[in-house]
């Protein structure tokens, strides 16, 4: 495996995909590596999580501590730019428009946004999804992420582990299942989320805001559950299956898939 592509679902806990009904849940959880208990970064919330993410750093490193972006005053490389000095081609798929800031200017080969907020996210989620799925076939890109944003939608407007929330997490496996069926094998295919959520909030540091789930899926690496895990560990992750070098100011380590 050489490419990687990552599927976040924004808001989803690991109960949530314990409980979905979707069989995709099931069969990812136990073909695959799950660290059913990562943790993220505070604050629990969506942008400083995805710079997390992103540059492998913490909030008080990157500066990210709202959903509103600021330029870093010690700027870190992010994954995609890191990517790119090595030559490798990266594409995005969003749905939620404050994303757009993750990668710098000429890292990605690709972009498609489609605003949850105009066409809601349910159908926001499909169309990201089904538009990944062309490109991968089309293009075969190095590193692909993917976002869904629906869940955490459904977590603010009727509560975390609602009914409404648990049918936007089936939903999100269905489309994660459109991106995933029939990928070639080189594909490492990372599902994550950004952070939990409890009553009809987050950003906390509650367990139900900090605990994620992190699942890594593909014949080559060793099925089962394991510990540990950090949202900071993905971005060194993608690295290693890329074989690029990760950036030297980055604090996580790539997740163990051997």
């Amino acid at each position: 495996m050489n490419k990687v592509i990552l599927i976040l679902v924004d808001g989803m806990r690991p109960d949530a995909v314990a409980q979905c009904s979707h069989p995709f849940a099931k069969e990812a959880t136990e073909n695959g590596r799950y660290f059913s208990a990562a943790s993220t970064v505070m604050p629990s919330v969506t942008l400083p999580c995805h710079m997390s993410l992103f540059h492998s750093v913490t909030p008080d490193r990157h500066g990210i501590l709202t959903n509103t972006y600021v330029p870093q005053v010690r700027p870190v490389k992010g994954v995609c730019e890191v990517l790119r000095a090595a030559g490798k081609k990266c594409a995005f798929f969003y749905n939620w428009e404050e994303l757009k800031d993750l990668s710098r200017p000429d890292s990605l080969a690709f972009a498609n946004y489609v605003s949850g907020h105009v066409y809601g996210y349910e159908e926001a989620n499909r169309r990201v999804s089904e538009a990944a799925k062309s490109y991968i076939e089309s293009d075969a890109p190095d590193f692909t992420f993917v976002y869904l944003g629906r869940v955490d939608a459904a977590g603010h407007d009727c509560g975390w582990m609602s009914d409404e929330y648990m049918e936007a997490v089936d939903r999100s496996f269905e489309c994660i299942e459109t991106i995933c069926r029939d990928l070639p094998d080189d594909y490492l295919v990372i599902i994550t989320a950004d952070h939990g959520g409890h009553g009809r909030s987050h950003g906390s540091d509650l367990p139900e805001d900090m605990t994620i789930p992190v699942i890594l899926l593909n014949s080559g690496i060793k099925r089962g559950v394991r510990e540990g895990g950090n949202i900071i560990d993905i971005a060194p992750t993608v690295c290693k299956v890329l074989g690029v070098k990760p950036d030297g100011e980055w604090e996580g380590k790539a997740l163990p898939l051997e």
